[in-house]
């Protein structure tokens, strides 16, 4: 299924779920490339989507804009000066194998990724730096529900490249009278803010599914927050990054409620319900996969996260949600601000 042709470059964003498609809404709306072409992973979605202009099976009932191809034929990217990532994170490598040879040499790869890698515990622009070496990389990154992005609620994100003049470059591509961005040079910062806070939220929902309040939700936020700030900084992350958008903001947007899949994975875990039995339900739940990589990096930096380890225990059934409560709880008093 080939794209309209046009006059404008073209740009691709690779990855069909709800928040690939709420961004190429996005893309086709500020309308610098056109057309723009979702990728998607299977020639049936690529045909439902445009026989029907929406994306059935993530956002139902929200109309695609007329300038989005979806297509599942990834030798078209070719085409694509600027190339957007939205895949699982744990399928980043397998996805860059496939792609790796059909890109522009001179495409711009942009990251639209929260987590890191379980098993390395690299974060997503270190893996694309290796398969990719010399393409301009940028990452995006902060609170977005993708369902609100779609019906062009306003939202605010952070792009984050090498310097803030390539990301200050990259600003038009994405921006819109309800899309602002702001432009960052810590990296770091905004991925670790965007993978830390899917494990947090799994443990707010956890909080939520044994029925310990609001006031445990707020500190829940807040300690984890200092978790997050503690690894972060010793990874060399910016604390103003960590508290702006894609750290705080995105923490408490993710905290917040059902509408994200990390915090109703961790309600059905607070529920009693199998690990993953939930995971199998609920699909793709990035937090699952971080959480030991972030148990791992904090182990790595000798930092203390006590509430991402809580989770990872509770997940791997080696302490109960009860247990893990009694625990955080009875810690040793320290300084709020350690």
């Amino acid at each position: 299924m080939q794209p309209a042709e046009s006059h404008a470059p073209a740009l691709t964003v690779v990855g069909g779920g709800a928040w690939g498609t709420a961004l190429a809404q996005t893309l086709a709306v500020a309308g610098k490339y056109q057309p723009i072409q979702l990728l998607v992973r299977t020639s049936e979605q690529a045909r439902l989507m445009m026989e029907t202009r929406e994306n059935p099976r993530y956002l139902p009932g929200l109309r695609l804009h007329p300038a989005i191809m979806p297509h599942s034929d990834p030798a078209l990217v070719a085409s694509s000066e600027i190339v957007v990532l939205v895949v699982p994170g744990q399928n980043l490598r397998d996805c860059l194998d496939g792609l790796g040879r059909h890109l522009h040499p001179q495409a711009t790869i942009i990251l639209a990724i929260k987590g890191l890698e379980k098993n390395s515990q690299r974060r997503m622009s270190e893996i694309v730096a290796e398969y990719l070496p010399g393409h301009p990389l940028a990452v995006l990154s902060g609170p977005s529900f993708a369902h609100e992005v779609m019906r062009g609620l306003p939202c605010s994100l952070v792009l984050a490249a090498k310097n803030l003049d390539a990301a200050t470059a990259l600003l038009p591509i994405f921006t819109t009278a309800s899309m602002r961005l702001y432009p960052s040079s810590d990296m770091v910062g905004v991925e670790l803010g965007g993978a830390v806070k899917n494990v947090l939220a799994i443990a707010c929902g956890i909080a939520a599914g044994l029925c310990l309040g609001e006031n445990a939700r707020a500190a829940l936020i807040t300690r984890g927050l200092a978790e997050m700030m503690r690894l972060g900084l010793a990874m060399g992350a910016a604390g103003k990054t960590l508290s702006g958008l894609s750290g705080l903001g995105d923490l408490v947007l993710t905290c917040g409620g059902e509408t994200s899949r990390n915090f109703r994975f961790g309600l059905a875990l607070g529920g009693g319900e199998n690990a993953r039995l939930a995971e199998r339900r609920i699909g793709t739940v990035e937090g699952i996969h971080t959480v030991d990589a972030v148990v791992s990096l904090a182990a790595k930096y000798q930092v203390d996260t006590p509430i991402s380890q809580a989770v990872q225990r509770i997940m791997a059934e080696e302490l109960s949600p009860q247990a893990a409560v009694i625990g955080l709880m009875t810690r040793d008093i320290r300084n709020q601000g350690e």
